[in-house]
């Protein structure tokens, strides 16, 4: 099954006075595993369905392996999708539910056979091929929708949330099982998803998406340790972000509460930014004992019991952050009313704007 690069250059999407994609831009390598990620109404299924033939653009093109796509209907753009709902037939076993779409595309019967039984071993079906779908697992319906997309043979397979309908521990469990089947295939894959932790988990690249633009793109770790600005921030894992000002010449961040802040050399402050930093990054240290770089001083105000961690919040002048502290057997916590000071390495903190 060869895997085929994307491209996708100044996409404008409306409906109606609605703008639901803006001048939206995008490479995708051919056999990257890629998400669209973002809060509902962001705009990443509609983006999906565009690439399936599913949507029209106003304005824009869309490319699979070279191919200018945009005018073709789905059944010509060599692209399967995987729908929320797994879309299967309730009447027919896997194996007509797989042989489905080769049908309709009127291949020879021997053919038809070999793809669907090759699908089915793919994904570890071959074994229930007569059951209905009503006699298999929600894991197992979502793959015998896979096995129906992948007989195709597309060079492209887009699985729009595929996740949602699954309980917490059998997500983490089918997670695991679409990484490993899509590095066997080699396929480019698209997965759309507003979980930043299934993104994050089977995903090479991520493109971030808020009111149909795209906000950043990257690996899980680019985007999270180097966010763009506020939005990704926040979108991707836990973040305090403290409203401050910036001095004249621009080289201290004086916080809300007066913490000053030394702005790192060569960094400019946009109009707006706002201190930014992970709260496993920030350290708790002892209100008597002054501690090189930054110190914020406050009181616990909350404390949540995580098991590995406990996580503090601290209330520094109007503001409240967010702090993980490792837990060991045998520590102490902190009680809530006590002082406690807040220390930020130099290195983890960012200044970012919206």
């Amino acid at each position: 099954m060869s895997a085929a690069g994307i491209s996708i250059r100044g996409i404008d999407l409306s409906y109606g006075n609605n703008r639901v994609l803006r001048d939206v831009d995008l490479e995708i390598e051919p056999g990257e595993f890629f998400a669209f990620l973002g809060p509902s109404g962001c705009g990443k299924t509609t983006l999906l369905r565009l690439i399936a033939g599913f949507a029209r653009a106003d304005r824009g093109t869309v490319e699979v392996g070279g191919r200018d796509i945009t005018a073709l209907p789905p059944w010509k753009r060599d692209v399967g999708m995987v729908f929320q709902s797994y879309a299967l037939w309730p009447h027919m076993t896997v194996r007509s539910n797989v042989a489905f779409g080769l049908e309709e595309r009127r291949l020879p019967r021997a053919e038809i056979a070999r793809r669907v039984e090759a699908a089915l071993d793919r994904v570890g079906l071959s074994a229930l091929a007569d059951r209905r779908p009503s006699q298999l697992s929600g894991g197992q319906q979502q793959r015998v929708a896979v096995a129906r997309t992948i007989a195709i043979e597309p060079k492209v397979l887009l699985l729009d949330e595929p996740l949602s309908n699954l309980d917490a521990r059998l997500r983490v469990q089918v997670r695991r099982e679409l990484r490993d089947l899509q590095r066997r295939l080699g396929i480019t894959t698209i997965f759309v998803t507003h979980d930043q932790e299934e993104a994050n988990t089977i995903c090479d690249r991520i493109a971030v998406m808020n009111e149909g633009v795209i906000q950043q793109v990257g690996t899980p770790m680019e985007l999270y340790e180097r966010p763009a600005n506020l939005f990704v921030a926040g979108f991707l894992g836990s973040a305090n972000m403290l409203e401050g000002t910036a001095s004249a010449d621009g080289r201290v961040f004086e916080t809300a509460g007066g913490a000053r802040i030394s702005v790192p050399t060569g960094r400019s402050l946009a109009p707006g930014a706002k201190l930014v930093f992970r709260p496993q990054d920030a350290i708790l240290a002892d209100p008597d004992t002054p501690q090189s770089g930054t110190n914020l001083r406050g009181t616990v105000s909350h404390r949540e019991f995580l098991g590995a961690m406990v996580r503090y919040a601290i209330r520094v002048g109007r503001e409240e952050i967010a702090v993980d502290a490792p837990f060991r057997a045998g520590d102490a916590l902190l009680a809530i009313g006590a002082p406690a000071a807040v220390s930020l390495p130099a290195h983890a903190t960012l200044f970012l704007a919206r």
